[in-house]
């Protein structure tokens, strides 16, 4: 859509917060046009009726306001896809805000084709990643949608501009709203991400108030905890035997982790845009269930499979992390890594501990662990023992060329 052509209705991504409020009337008087409001749970954890009230309050009609429940395909089409792969960015973060915003756009063009909308804008700022993760999804499944970004185009210079906005137009106010907050929070089922303020200091520990998610491990029982996790097909389906819906698994995961301080991670990260951020993040089920995931994996996929995917993750976690969820090289990567779950069947035994997480045990009926070829006994086994000087002189021969070109042979 050109940027010069009027636009008549917008699907604005809404918290019901205080800046995409402000978005939702700048958007109205800048625009002139009709805003429909759609408002994700992703099990932020936040009151989601207030959103509808202060939507309603600042002219939206109500069916115009959209409020979904999307836990459930969250965690079972987003985030378990996702660790299918064991994937991590820079070695340490489990992308629990990547994951999010290409299921949130994804949604809002969903809303927009329902409802005739012929544009979409969220509230990402321009220094951030979240305004190229939306956009970029944005554009993969509606080539055409009219994008509005707002921190990129309005002139507001300060918070205090902000908030003088607010009241002249009637847009409440919370108190903790009016000062500059200390820090600021992302949360999601998967995680909680605080960034800014407090934090801009890398050299500075972060305050233990800034954590929501998980006490503290020095404060976490002086027992562990122990429990099974069964997966099938790569994905987790059960806690003690307990069968368990995605967002529910994920839900309880997240309670053992609070309870014994598992998941906290203090980051120097490199935004896609090109500057490093300082995050505080908690992950405290998405941390048990890597190191399960990875558990299972160890007895039940071939060596070379295990190496090869190894070998795609730190791409599969880029292309999330850069926003390109709907993009064909990470619809090809997930082929593969699917595929390499078929037998990732099986039950895993974890220990928790004071931050700690420990797999003590696994056991799956497509296990490719052979007792007998590994015993110190011997007995009836598939493997000779002189087979092994044949097998290293042949990996050792080119490093024996070598050495006798180099004249290092006596």
């Amino acid at each position: 859509m050109p940027a010069d052509k009027p636009v008549k209705k917008v699907v604005l991504a809404y918290s019901g917060g205080l800046d995409t409020s402000i978005i939702l009337k700048w958007l109205q008087q800048t625009y002139g046009c009709e805003v429909v409001t759609f408002t994700a749970d992703l099990g932020q954890g936040d009151e989601l009726g207030p959103a509808r009230d202060k939507a309603l309050l600042l002219g939206v009609k109500p069916e115009n306001i959209f409020i979904e429940d999307l836990r459930e395909e969250f965690v079972r089409d987003f985030v378990f896809p996702m660790f299918r792969a064991n994937t991590v960015y820079e070695g340490q973060y489990l992308l629990g805000t990547s994951i999010a915003r290409p299921l949130i756009a994804k949604a809002q063009i969903d809303i927009a084709r329902k409802v005739g909308a012929d544009a979409v804008s969220h509230g990402s700022t321009g220094k951030g990643n979240d305004q190229v993760r939306y956009e970029v999804t944005y554009y993969a499944l509606e080539p055409d949608i009219r994008v509005i970004a707002p921190w990129r185009e309005w002139d507001f210079k300060s918070r205090e501009a902000l908030l003088a906005f607010a009241e002249a137009h009637q847009i409440p106010i919370a108190k903790d709203k009016r000062g500059e907050a200390p820090f600021s929070v992302d949360a999601n089922l998967l995680h909680s991400s605080s960034e800014g303020k407090v934090l801009e200091d890398p050299a500075a520990p972060a305050p233990e108030f800034v954590h929501m998610r998980t006490i503290s491990p020095e404060d976490a029982p002086d027992r562990p905890h122990e429990f099974t996790l069964a997966f099938e097909r790569g994905d987790p389906v059960a806690i003690d035997g307990h069968a368990l819906s995605p967002a529910a698994l994920l839900t309880a995961l997240n309670a053992l982790g609070h309870d014994n301080g598992v998941g906290r991670l203090d980051l120097v990260e490199n935004r896609f845009i090109g500057m490093k951020s300082r995050g505080v993040y908690e992950t405290p089920g998405g941390t048990i269930l890597l190191a399960a995931h990875r558990g299972i994996e160890s007895i039940t996929l071939d060596r070379g499979a295990m190496h090869l995917k190894d070998e795609l993750m730190p791409r599969y976690a880029e292309l999330i992390y850069n926003g390109f969820w709907f993009a064909p090289e990470r619809e090809m990567l997930q082929a593969a890594i699917d595929h390499s779950q078929e037998k990732v069947t099986g039950e895993v035994r974890v220990k928790l501990y004071k931050g700690n997480v420990n797999v003590i045990g696994r056991a799956s009926p497509y296990s490719l662990y052979d007792q007998d070829l590994v015993t110190f006994e011997e007995g009836v086994s598939a493997y000779d023992h002189r087979d092994a000087a044949g097998f290293i002189k042949l990996n050792a021969l080119r490093l024996r060329v070598k050495a006798r070109r180099d004249g290092r042979t006596r």
